[in-house]
């Protein structure tokens, strides 16, 4: 198949950032955009131009990409569930009044720093364009902590005294969210390590 170096850069930028198995099928349909528009105008620079204004450039091939990514799905859905789990804990630990349990202040303190940047770190993923190997990892990376932190949550509580827990009638509620968010993200966990 003869090459041209336009066709060629584009495949380089998109090798760069999409899984190789997601560039050998963009590169057989945009060789063949190239090989029939080459046939029709006769003019290489033309055809190639041609085809990569048919095709998509890489920026736009990989936004695509990146936009219908099961792991951007998985980071929009951990951010959505995000307001409600916050809800129902926070409403669960002021009604068990949290502050006297025996959990040290660095242990809280760090949890929220956690969260807040597993929270940073998916909200940077959905606004990603380009970076789909990096951002993948980022999701993967902070449905990991996010899952640690549930469990972390759970164990805790399963922990505490009964007396602790008096007046936590919003607690069971929160556990069952905790273990949803748990079970979904392991779920939805195999689609984004399959790519």
């Amino acid at each position: 198949m003869a090459g041209h170096e336009l066709i060629e850069a584009q495949l380089a930028v998109l090798s760069a950032r999409l899984p190789a198995r997601a560039v050998d099928e963009l590169a057989d349909g945009l060789w063949e955009t190239y090989q029939a528009r080459l046939a029709l105008l006769g003019d290489g620079d033309a055809a190639a131009r041609e085809a990569i204004a048919e095709f998509g450039d890489a920026d736009a091939v990989t936004a695509a990409f990146v936009r219908d990514s099961p792991w951007r799905r998985m980071a929009l859905a951990l951010l959505a569930t995000g307001p409600v789990m916050a809800a129902l804990w926070g409403a669960s630990l002021v009604s068990a009044p949290a502050w006297a349990w025996q959990i040290p202040a660095a242990a809280r303190i760090a949890y929220g720093l956690a969260l807040l940047a597993i929270v940073a770190t998916l909200l940077a993923v959905t606004r990603a364009r380009h970076a789909y190997g990096r951002a993948r990892r980022a999701v993967l990376s902070g449905a990991v902590a996010l899952l640690a932190l549930d469990t972390g949550m759970l164990v805790a509580v399963a922990s505490m005294t009964s007396s602790a827990l008096i007046g936590a009638w919003l607690l069971p509620a929160a556990l069952a969210a905790s273990l949803v968010r748990i079970i979904a993200t392991l779920r939805a966990l195999p689609a984004v390590l399959g790519r």
